[in-house]
């Protein structure tokens, strides 16, 4: 039985991107449902695949249902519709949508064919991810509670332990020093002028 491997790349960002091993007897669907939970998506929402070529232009739709929108041909169901029954050539690529609000839009292309499953995973699966994934309903990355631990953790909010002077600047703290080390400096040569006299 052929295993398939997908590269799910987010479409404004190819630098983030899911690997899924999906059999080829397994539908659009379970493609469907395994993009969603690799990005941490809910399924709460529409979809749709259209079928596409080496420029990314959409083709007929593979939808998880028929909505009410006009079709320029009638959609495959993704529920009917097996992974092998749409690949046409060792490249083939389809867009997914999700969310027809938020229009997230996935480039999915074929990456890998294999005649060997592997008896330990469950298809289909998610292979490998690379990349922080768009957050469905906000911002992903150092922002929230995350934030907020860091802060805690490092103090971020107050300065430093060791940094300045309490109710001195940082700039005159700096001058303080400087000065500091002018005097010294001032006395290390008098002192030895003194030696010197003393020879």
């Amino acid at each position: 039985m052929a295993v398939m491997k997908f590269r799910i790349y987010l479409e404004e960002d190819d630098s983030v991107y899911r690997d899924v091993a999906i059999k080829h007897t397994q539908t659009f669907q379970q493609l469907h449902e395994v993009i969603l939970k690799a990005y941490e998506f809910d399924k709460k929402h529409q979809a749709t695949f259209y079928r596409s070529n080496d420029n990314w232009q959409r083709g007929r739709e593979i939808s998880l249902e028929k909505y009410d929108k006009s079709y320029k041909a009638e959609p495959l169901l993704m529920s009917d519709t097996t992974i092998g029954s749409e690949i046409k050539d060792p490249n083939q690529k389809f867009i997914y949508v999700y969310d027809f609000v938020k229009n997230w839009s996935f480039l999915v292309e074929l990456i890998n064919v294999s005649k060997e499953e592997n008896a330990k995973l469950d298809y289909p699966v998610v292979v490998k991810s690379e990349g922080i994934g768009p957050s469905q309903y906000g911002t992903r990355g150092l922002v929230g509670d995350r934030l907020t631990e860091i802060e805690e953790k490092y103090d971020l909010n107050r300065n430093a332990e060791g940094f300045g002077v309490e109710g001195v600047s940082a700039d005159e703290s700096d001058m303080g020093e400087e000065t500091g080390t002018e005097e010294e400096e001032n006395a290390d040569e008098a002192e030895a002028g003194s030696d010197e006299e003393l020879i």
